[in-house]
């Protein structure tokens, strides 16, 4: 069977109604670590997904947040993040989603973000483009930071970068327009891909964040990379990212380094 965009909108969009069926209510909470929780509808959503990929494409390798790495064919390989958001999920605060992602050979060929609170399906297929709901998107237009709204996101569970992550945060703060923390990091990438935000970067980030969102970015004309300004960034773990439009990206990368 041939993979499309279409199976894997279909099948975010699907696990998405588990998200949306749950929220709201009370959750079984778990903790990874003293910040990063888990909860019952993050496991049944991945067991979903995983479920599905592997009816249809049993050798495939899948990296999945709540499951680990199934080993299989390391030239299709996917990235699921069930709950991207989990904290927000758990509070009940609607800014999460479900973020599926797929490497071949060549890089990253499919990116779905799909926000089920909003019905927002973001999707990419390397060399066609990005889009939102079926209308094609692109990242804005800025070219001056001090008019560019920044999001980052970083987590308290990684001490040996939090000085600098607040250092960083103080420093765009005073240099951008605005800046946000808003707790998902494939939100983040979708909503630079749809130009609502100019600019996102987190010095430690999972493959499975940012699996499905690095390409959406780029293929709606974003710069994406690195913190270091290299690319490959979910090969050489741990991963950073910074995704920005590309009037701003140099600057963005600048104040990091």
């Amino acid at each position: 069977m041939e993979l499309t965009l279409e199976q894997i909108e279909l099948w975010a969009k699907q696990a998405g109604l588990i998200l949306k069926q749950g929220f709201g209510k009370q959750h079984k909470i778990g903790f990874k670590t003293a910040s990063d929780l888990v909860t019952e509808v993050d496991q049944r959503a991945e067991a979903f997904l995983t479920g599905q990929i592997l009816q249809q494409f049993p050798d495939h390798t899948i990296i999945g947040e709540e499951n680990g790495t199934i080993v299989g064919d390391q030239t299709a390989c996917w990235y699921i993040d069930p709950v991207d958001g989990t904290t927000n999920y758990a509070h009940g605060l609607p800014y999460f989603c479900v973020s599926l992602g797929f490497a071949d050979h060549s890089g990253s060929k499919f990116g779905v973000i799909y926000d089920p609170m909003a019905d927002e399906c973001f999707s990419a297929e390397r060399g066609k483009g990005a889009f939102l709901n079926g209308h094609q998107i692109s990242v804005s237009g800025v070219d001056d930071l001090k008019r560019s709204l920044l999001v980052t996101g970083y987590a308290h569970n990684e001490p040996q970068k939090l000085d600098r992550n607040n250092e960083l945060f103080i420093k765009l703060n005073e240099r951008g327009q605005a800046l946000r923390r808003m707790g998902s990091a494939a939100m983040n990438l979708a909503n630079v891909a749809a130009g609502r935000l100019d600019a996102y970067w987190e010095l430690v980030i999972k493959p499975w964040d940012i699996g499905a969102g690095l390409l959406i970015v780029r293929e709606a004309g974003g710069v994406v990379s690195r913190s270091d300004g290299s690319q490959n960034e979910l090969l050489k773990p741990p991963c950073s990212i910074v995704a920005a439009a590309p009037g701003v990206y140099e600057a963005v990368l600048e104040a990091i380094q």
